[in-house]
């Protein structure tokens, strides 16, 4: 019976989210429900002191990623930067090749680190004019959008300064550019079988064409000044080697630990921060004010009349972002204290192989949260030292542990109630029903990555 509430506050907030509505608002429903079914007393108890909790938890580690983010792929799309960028990228490749195009231009901008929900906004408009011209059905936007911002520049990359890929870090005392061979192999079988499939979407399609009475069309805005590519792409850079350099410095300038006392009262209790635990977070959010920064000075003559309302939309973006995320990572954490989970918990931990337990455990729990990083803070938050014991026994490096992990966060967390995908479908003007079939296809791909990864790992040995 345990069991069985576990699953229906899960296909209950699935069912909430393919329906359309704020999972914002029904996180917190269905993870009461479920305690309201196991034991009523406890339902303010949980509420307050887990659900709560863990969602301000969250938001006190990875919020300032999520706003810096947010406003950084703002300021790259109203400056100019990113149709830049992808007119760069459609001249080099041709407007046939559509698909392709702005899965690389979607690629382009997570790697640099704009967050994948402004991706989706920046992304959009090229997107629609794209397919427009080229015939090919809108329906395919969606699925096309996430595999080049939702897949391999997310997770898979080294380096990627996306928060799934810093999460484990603060766990395995790693940084973002752990197991660097895997995550190349494994981000060319994703982007190599992920364009295959939307290209024999695309032929299967015939000739239906783009389609008329969508909603949502984007509407084009003339840039004042039209911004060369070289000097387009020069934030993204200056955001992903900021990230290496800044965290080797902060690593070397703060050592173990660091504390603060501003006044003598403060010296007998200073605040005191773990560096190995935050190290790669402030690397990521120092980068994104570099990237802002250079992104003001290199695009103004378009941002000056245009910052305030810009900047505006950014925080409004990042703090929906932000909530979806962190209420999906309360709601698994409410579901993960169930006695139901333990049913779950005991049946993946005998899974024999460190790696294919943590790729399973991940994977599963981002798949219940809806959530990639909200699955994988609560697997690794509960259980990363087992994986670390586990893997040390094997003898397997832990930058092999980080790499699989957010590999595997990156699978099934793509299920219909993900705060990703209704971002996405919403802003495309599009229906779960008419897409996402296409979206669960790529998380198929994804999620058969990881144990490719895994396969090539114990061939090789690479890392």
């Amino acid at each position: 019976m345990s069991f069985l509430i576990c699953l229906a506050a899960l296909f209950f907030l699935m069912a909430i989210a393919y329906r359309g509505f704020s999972v914002i608002l029904f996180a917190p429903v269905a993870a009461m429900g479920a305690v309201l079914l196991t034991d009523p007393s406890a339902v303010p108890t949980l509420f307050s002191g887990l659900f709560m909790e863990k969602l301000v938890g969250f938001l006190k580690l990875y919020f300032p990623v999520f706003l810096l983010g947010a406003v950084f792929g703002k300021l790259i799309e109203i400056s100019g930067f990113a149709r830049s960028i992808v007119g760069a990228v459609t001249g080099l490749l041709g407007e046939g090749r559509a698909i392709v195009a702005i899965v690389l231009v979607g690629a382009i901008l997570t790697y640099g680190g704009v967050s994948l929900f402004v991706a989706v906004f920046a992304v959009y408009p090229f997107a629609a004019e794209l397919f427009r011209r080229s015939n090919i059905p809108k329906r395919l936007i969606p699925g096309t959008i996430a595999l080049g911002a939702f897949t391999f520049t997310m997770d898979t990359l080294p380096g990627t300064p996306q928060i799934q890929n810093i999460i484990p870090a603060s766990f395995f005392k790693t940084d973002a550019y752990a197991a660097p061979w895997l995550g190349i192999i494994g981000a060319l079988f994703v982007f190599g079988v992920g364009v295959a499939y939307l290209e024999w979407r695309r032929r299967a399609a015939g000739d239906e064409g783009y389609g008329e009475g969508h909603t949502n069309e984007p509407q084009a805005v003339e840039d004042k000044v039209v911004i060369h590519p070289m000097v387009a792409i020069l934030p993204l850079l200056i955001v992903g080697v900021g990230n290496k350099l800044l965290l080797a410095w902060i690593t070397a300038a703060y050592g173990e630990q660091a504390s603060a006392a501003l006044t003598p009262e403060m010296a007998a209790n200073p605040v005191t921060v773990q560096i190995k635990t935050v190290a790669a977070i402030w690397a990521v959010q120092g980068a994104l004010l570099l990237g802002i920064l250079a992104t003001v000075i290199l695009g103004f003559r378009n941002l000056a009349d245009r910052f305030s309302e810009g900047s505006k939309a950014a925080v409004a973006g990042s703090l929906l972002a932000g909530m979806n995320t962190a209420t999906e990572y309360g709601f698994g954490a409410v579901i993960a204290a169930l006695p139901g989970f333990k049913v779950i918990s005991d049946a993946l931990s005998k899974i024999p192989n460190p790696l294919i337990n943590e790729a399973v455990t991940v994977n599963v729990l981002a798949g219940v949260t809806g959530s990639a990083s909200g699955g994988l803070s609560i697997a690794l938050g509960a259980l990363s030292g087992r994986f670390v014991e586990a893997a040390q026994a094997a003898g397997i490096p832990l930058e092999v542990m980080h790499r699989v992990a957010s590999m595997a966060s990156g699978g099934m967390d793509t299920l219909p109630h993900n705060g990703a995908v209704i971002t996405l479908l919403a802003v495309t003007g599009l229906t779960h029903r008419q897409s996402y079939g296409d979206i669960f296809a790529i998380t198929i791909i994804k999620t058969v990555a990881v144990f490719i990864v895994i396969g090539v790992y114990y061939a090789t040995g690479l890392v």
